[in-house]
């Protein structure tokens, strides 16, 4: 993301540091231009024109535009995850992918963390800041709350054995500018990725952590609607939760996500 040169403030240095941070925390990473750019305001060159008389434009289908050209991120990811004979492969594979523009922008690939074959799988929405850093899933304050919410039913992502352990990845491998929710046509391109991530893995169970992994594995959202109701993704049985990044700003949905892991511990131990 690109930022203008701004008028000068009146600022002292804690008050500019946090306000880099700030920038930083949305995206901002580069001053280039002595004004704002308008990246949306295309010169008329490049404008798309009205459609001639009588010609089609295809229809988004449940939110993703349709492509009228150009090879189609879908059917490319799907042919790439399928070529995957083990996790190894499809890591590559996906890190070869380059019909995401989220790529371009984004410091590190992020593919998975955890135990390897573990009993459960969780797959929260992108990488944000201190994953991108990281280059691992679930860092950071977000991280290491759920750490905790797992060791209170006696799963880690450190375990030694499958049975207490759990596998993690997202949605997104990059980190969308600013921490924005991934798009419909991001997540639609991923989610060949995310269902051949799961054949591989094989987990008994799947955890889908926020809107964006509910959407690639149900095609749902609303996950405060959606949340502690076992349904299906993948072929697993899923359990919608909320993510620990929203309980890090809501408190009060503690309570529920600790419904939500009872749940989870005694649909292990029925199995």
């Amino acid at each position: 993301m690109e930022t203008g040169t701004a008028p000068a403030l009146d600022l002292d240095f804690h008050a500019a540091v946090a306000l880099m941070q700030w920038q930083m925390e949305m995206g901002v990473d580069e001053a280039i231009l002595d004004a704002p750019l308008n990246r949306y305001d295309l010169p008329e060159s490049l404008a798309v024109k009205p459609a001639a008389t009588g010609a089609r434009v295809p229809a988004p289908v449940d939110g993703v535009p349709a492509r009228t050209s150009g090879p189609d991120p879908v059917a490319v990811a799907a042919a790439a995850a399928a070529a995957a004979s083990d996790l190894p492969a499809l890591a590559e594979a996906q890190r070869a992918f380059d019909l995401c523009e989220l790529k371009k922008g984004a410091r590190s690939f992020v593919f998975a963390d955890g135990v390897a074959r573990a009993r459960v799988m969780i797959v929260g929405e992108a990488p944000g800041r201190e994953e991108d850093i990281a280059g691992r899933p679930f860092v950071g304050a977000a991280g290491e709350l759920l750490d905790r919410m797992l060791a209170a039913i006696g799963l880690s992502r450190q375990a030694p054995a499958p049975e207490s352990g759990v596998y993690i990845t997202n949605v997104m491998p990059w980190r969308p500018p600013g921490n924005r929710e991934p798009t419909p046509a991001e997540i639609a391109m991923m989610q060949p990725f995310l269902a051949r991530h799961v054949a591989l893995a094989d987990p008994d169970l799947i955890v889908l952590m926020g809107n964006a992994p509910c959407m690639a594995g149900l095609g749902q959202r609303s996950i405060l609607r959606l949340r502690g109701q076992w349904a299906t993704a993948f072929g697993k049985p899923a359990l919608p939760m909320v993510h620990p990044a929203y309980l890090l700003r809501q408190p009060q949905g503690k309570r529920d996500a600790w419904v939500d892991l009872l749940e989870l511990r005694a649909r292990l131990d029925r199995a």
